[in-house]
């Protein structure tokens, strides 16, 4: 039996955090537990590294859960990625100026219920997505799950819905040694050790893709029963390097769409004797690069037709769209943080190949940060920006993505020349590294205003700190570089 039944005075109810969709979603949820005959459910929310972070609940807990949340330590909001609190807890404000962070209290996850799934790798267990409140019913100002509902309500008051598609590469191995030894824990922890499924360098050969055959049709089967858009599966280039593409979708989808594929294939994988990588660049011999390729269009609310779509042959795109991409090339060096938040990610960014180093737009140019795709008559026109790393937080990626967007629409901006070289030495660089990717995003005072002064500082803090971990850790580099001639 489910305990409880959905009260007029509870949480959701109290501050009028649910819509009417989720409400009746809520209904439903319970009886498909019991018809399930579900045993525990997942309850997660993005935290500001887009990983999910949650408790797992006895079934007969959902209705508690669902009208009153679950409570979690705010502690969790202060990690930086090797999970060190990075902020002064118990001072004060907890070192963010806020009473609610004070002394490592709670808050809430309140679950979205149009967001729940049975997972299929997982015995008799559901999953929810949750957003984030103090007890007082305030948003938590962390939560970028609400950051781009709150970039998605500003574009929607100028008449347009965002549309967005998932283009993401990542590695898949084979599980040698997890490295579980006592000494090999930490933080962060020894990586594992592991073995291709499969030699790279030929790009898209169907014996390659057969080699790993049996490896996706498990991830394959259970993404699609999770109600996940897959449209391909490709072998990439690399060794053990795979590529899957979404059908595009409306507003928050493709960011949760995201956060849960990447958990998903990393548990899915996990339970094949696999483990799976987002991480941009692998330090092992022979690999390349992962990217994550965004694919973005805005729809007319009044017509339902895309923006994007030039009215004559002599187009490229839309004046809207020429408008969208001046602003995304203006905020391109601020936005990097939010598409290419580890210092990792910056391996990947070299002249003269298919990952960007410059902010430049072209025709159906893969070289370029900005590619249009489409043109005259084309439905699907749209813009693929080619810069964000598979490990990007999606929210942030979006959000960034719709301000930049909105500035050029706003301020009528227009963009540069379009290029047909993959390189421009004019143009303007992008950050080549995560400490220069800061500095830009500490100098925008556009996404400011956007973002809130206090979520800038508070990511750029967590940033911060990872790069004085990373710059204070001696490399193998190093190692090379000095030990023997000085």
């Amino acid at each position: 039996m489910i305990k409880g039944s959905m009260g007029q005075n509870n949480f959701a109810e109290r501050f009028g955090l649910w819509s009417a969709e989720q409400k009746a979603a809520a209904k439903d949820i319970e009886k498909k537990i019991k018809a399930l005959d579900l045993e525990v459910i997942r309850i997660s929310f993005p935290d500001q590294h887009g990983i999910l972070r949650g408790k797992t609940l006895v079934a007969d807990e959902i209705s508690s859960a669902l009208m009153n949340g679950v409570s979690m330590v705010t502690t969790l909001l202060a990690k930086d990625t090797s999970h060190r609190t990075v902020f002064p807890w118990f001072t004060e404000g907890g070192g963010l100026e806020m009473d609610e962070m004070t002394g490592g209290g709670d808050f809430l996850m309140l679950p979205d219920p149009t967001t729940f799934r049975v997972l299929p790798w997982a015995h008799k267990t559901g999953w929810i997505m949750a957003d984030i409140y103090f007890p007082n019913g305030k948003p938590v100002p962390f939560s970028t799950r609400q950051i781009l509902r709150n970039a998605l309500h500003d574009l929607s008051d100028i008449g347009y819905d965002y549309m967005s598609g998932l283009e993401v590469e990542f590695h898949l191995f084979k599980l040698e040694d997890p490295k579980l030894r006592p000494e090999q824990a930490g933080q962060p922890a020894e990586p594992p050790e592991v073995s291709l499924l499969a030699h790279g360098f030929q790009y898209l050969t169907e014996q390659r893709m057969d080699e790993i055959d049996p490896y996706l049709e498990t991830l394959r089967r259970h993404l699609l029963d999770i109600g996940l858009p897959l449209r391909t599966l490709e072998v990439e280039f690399g060794p053990s390097q795979v590529e899957i593409t979404f059908d595009p979708s409306v507003g928050l989808t493709t960011a949760d769409d995201m956060i849960l594929f990447r958990s998903a294939v990393k548990q899915i994988a996990h339970r094949q004797g696999l483990h799976a990588t987002f991480m941009c660049r692998p330090n092992l011999p022979n690999l390349f690069s992962s990217g994550w390729h965004l694919h973005q269009s805005l729809i007319d609310q009044k017509t339902g037709k895309n923006s994007f779509v030039p009215q004559n042959e002599d187009q490229v795109i839309s004046t809207l769209g020429l408008k969208f991409i001046a602003g995304l090339l203006r905020h391109a060096r601020g936005a990097s943080v939010f598409s290419t938040p580890t210092i990792n990610g910056y391996k990947r960014y070299q002249p003269y190949s298919l990952a960007p180093d410059r902010a430049l737009w072209g025709k159906d140019n893969r070289g370029a940060m900005l590619r249009v795709v489409g043109g005259a008559h084309d439905p699907a026109t749209r813009i693929e920006n080619r810069i964000g790393e598979p490990a990007a937080n999606p929210y942030l990626y979006l959000a960034s993505q719709i301000y930049s967007g909105l500035d050029g629409i706003k301020n009528k901006l227009e963009p540069s020349i379009p290029v047909d070289a993959a390189y421009d030495t004019e143009a303007t660089p992008l950050p080549r590294s995560l400490l220069e990717a800061t500095l830009a995003l500490r100098e925008n005072s556009y996404f400011r205003d956007k973002f809130g002064d206090q979520f800038i500082n508070y990511i750029l803090h967590i940033k911060e700190a990872e790069i004085t971990r990373f710059l204070s850790t001696v490399t193998d580099w190093e190692q090379k570089e000095y030990f023997e001639i000085f």
